[in-house]
């Protein structure tokens, strides 16, 4: 059976808003959490019946879901969207405050995090009974650095963390995806070629991808700031943004820079500046529910496809055994690359003593690591990584993502905040 675009979008979205009904009225989780716990035990309860011999709903599962490409799903179609819309509420000038802690942790704590995790794994899967070349672990490590700040953020707000930890979390990881899409373009580069290049070549490529990706960014930014200041109709208005958005990322990826990063800085434009000075209240009010709706749906049907794409990966005993130690090495690489420098360098970060436990914690793994590990050239490494990223993502929002807020209230003694 062959499923069409429509039939995919209509599965997905009636799918989703059935395990969001589920979720909210009978489980109570946060939304983005409860959904894909929801669909992973609804796909381990397919994965069961067929083992019994009633195979039908699993085969359909996976038709729907080898019929999606998940990394072009999310890299050329969602990414920017969630990118925009977490950007545009940012404000900029407090992140202009705490623009070094931001740029260390973005920057040198997932270079850090990719070489500790890519050599960790590397000596560890022999000790297993797998192999892999250690290009591909970094470029594991690269793919498995970047944090999602989806979950976390609404958990922190509930708990009460203080405004500048926030911040910090959520600065950090819009930008640190960007940072690890080009990581993992150069060091993907050098395990399919195998040739290492030259470090005139190397600092060439992060500079044009990030740089470029910067200033494209900061000019659509621009443009849509000029464009929305000179009218006033929330319609037009909104559907500038949304187009700005789209047609920007994909002027970004023909361009070769780095897209994430662009609709970083083009949301912050927006967000702030456009806001303020370009939109009425009224525009001002539409806008920001249609970006909020935007990203709530898109992150909704993001978990709910990473919860069922456990019946697509295949979990021997060996990589299940590995799995659990790439579990406590992307734990440790994120300790010692943001929660040690956090706690180590207080005068530079300037944050509440405790505040290196909740970077470190809530450093969750999402839809972005699934997506580029997707992407990867067809094979063993691909299918050793696959399950591997998919561990860590699963752990890290089921584990992570309900405990989290217990770690805010614990190690910022921060009182929940009224219902």
């Amino acid at each position: 059976m062959t499923l069409g675009m429509f039939d995919i979008a209509v599965v997905c979205l009636v799918l989703t808003a059935v395990l969001a009904y589920v979720n909210h009225r009978f489980v109570g989780l946060p939304t983005t959490i409860g959904v894909m716990a929801i669909a992973l035990l609804l796909s381990l309860g397919l994965i069961a019946l067929d083992r019994l011999g009633f195979g039908a709903w699993r085969d359909y599962e996976e038709t729907l879901l080898s019929s999606i490409d998940f990394s072009e799903l999310l890299m050329q179609g969602m990414l920017s969207l969630l990118l925009f819309a977490g950007a545009l509420h940012i404000d900029l000038s407090q992140l202009r405050d705490h623009r070094w802690p931001v740029g260390l942790l973005a920057v040198l704590g997932t270079a850090v995090s990719t070489v500790i995790v890519g050599v960790a794994v590397w000596w560890l899967l022999p000790v297993v009974g797998l192999e892999l070349p250690l290009a591909y672990c970094l470029v594991f490590g690269a793919l498995i650095s970047p944090t999602d700040p989806i979950a976390v953020i609404g958990i922190l707000k509930s708990a009460g963390a203080p405004q500048s930890v926030k911040l910090v979390v959520s600065g950090e990881s819009l930008f640190n995806d960007g940072v690890g899409v080009v990581l993992f373009s150069l060091l993907l580069a050098v395990a399919v070629k195998g040739e290492t290049p030259s470090l005139g070549e190397g600092a060439w490529l992060l500079v044009h991808e990030a740089g470029g990706g910067l200033l494209l960014g900061a000019a659509l930014g621009a443009l849509l700031y000029y464009m929305l200041r000179s009218i006033d109709n929330y319609q037009v208005e909104v559907l500038l943004t949304l187009a700005g958005v789209m047609g920007g990322y994909e002027l970004a990826s023909n361009l070769h820079v780095s897209g994430p990063l662009a609709m970083v800085v083009a949301g912050l434009i927006v967000g702030n500046h456009g806001r303020a000075y370009a939109m009425s209240d009224d525009t001002r009010h539409h806008v920001d529910l249609f970006w909020e709706l935007i990203d709530e749906i898109l992150n909704a049907v993001l978990f709910v496809l990473l919860g069922l794409e456990i019946v697509l990966i295949a979990f021997t005993g060996q990589v299940m055994l590995a799995s659990v130690g790439v579990i406590l090495i992307a734990l440790l690489a994120r300790l010692l690359a943001v929660g040690v420098p956090v706690a180590v360098l207080k005068p530079v970060f300037r944050l509440p003593d405790g505040a290196w436990k909740v970077l470190t914690w809530g450093g969750l793994r999402g839809g972005i690591s699934v997506a580029l590990v997707l992407s990867l050239p067809q094979g063993t490494e691909r299918e050793l990584l696959l399950a591997l990223t998919y561990a860590v993502v699963v752990f890290s929002i089921l584990v992570q993502g309900t405990t989290i807020k217990g770690v805010v209230m614990r190690s910022l003694k921060a009182p929940p905040s009224a219902p």
